[in-house]
């Protein structure tokens, strides 16, 4: 089982993706737990405070060192954990590969950053990595933090009703996937390729593995060139 654990100051953001679809099947079969933790349980003073101005003039707010330091140093005086992750537009991009890499840890602890960020001595002494999911800056880390949830418990088997499913999406072998048809074979004109019709595994394979290259040429090249997408 691999548990998760995700330290925000906004919590409730994540308690609807995180609470449906396969990831609520992973939670009930006991394949993963998910555990939310509110920095502000853990602030400072009456009110509780977690963000403070930033030395050297810069405008907004950080996320204290405190705060964030004590709910993981309690985390790990619990348990080991394998990667402790830093949900940052300036992190690795987020790639299939990296999710099959998570989905096979034990212990996981994700970072949610808000206003400016966080202390950078918590990337600099207690984050092992530090992940993106796209080139552009959000409100905070909780929804990069539910996309990166869903991209690892969507992997671990038995989560996903048929196990094969995970390994024919987009991206597993550095490929897009191809097209996808259901009934009916005709509507409105519009017709399901025949190959799909025909019955003939190894032609239907075939068709598969051309649309997947052809998809990829046109869609996202870089792919095909080893290179990450921006």
């Amino acid at each position: 089982m691999i548990r998760i654990d995700i330290l925000s100051v906004v919590p409730e953001l994540l308690e609807s993706p995180l609470s449906h679809s396969i990831v609520k099947r992973a939670k009930d079969k006991g394949l993963t737990q998910i555990v939310l933790h509110n920095i502000r349980d853990y602030g400072k003073g009456n009110y509780k405070q977690v963000d403070d101005y930033p030395f050297g003039g810069e405008a907004g707010m950080v996320l204290m060192i405190e705060p964030i330091f004590n709910i993981i140093s309690k985390l790990k005086s619990e348990r080991e954990y394998d990667e402790i992750i830093f949900m940052t537009p300036d992190g690795e991009l987020l790639d299939q590969p990296m999710a099959n890499r998570l989905s096979c840890k034990g212990n996981i602890i994700i970072i949610c950053g808000h206003y400016k960020g966080i202390d950078h001595r918590i990337r600099e002494h207690l984050v092992t990595m530090e992940i993106s999911i796209g080139n552009y800056v959000l409100s905070g880390g909780e929804i990069p933090a539910a996309a990166l949830v869903d991209s690892i418990i969507r992997l671990i088997p038995g989560a996903i009703g048929d196990e094969t499913s995970a390994l024919s999406d987009s991206f597993q072998d550095e490929l897009l996937s191809p097209p996808v048809y259901t009934r009916p074979a005709d509507f409105n004109g519009w017709k399901v390729p025949s190959v799909l019709l025909s019955g003939n595994p190894k032609s239907i394979d075939a068709w598969k593995e051309e649309q997947s290259l052809e998809r990829t040429k046109k869609l996202r090249p870089s792919l095909l060139k080893g290179e990450n997408e921006n």
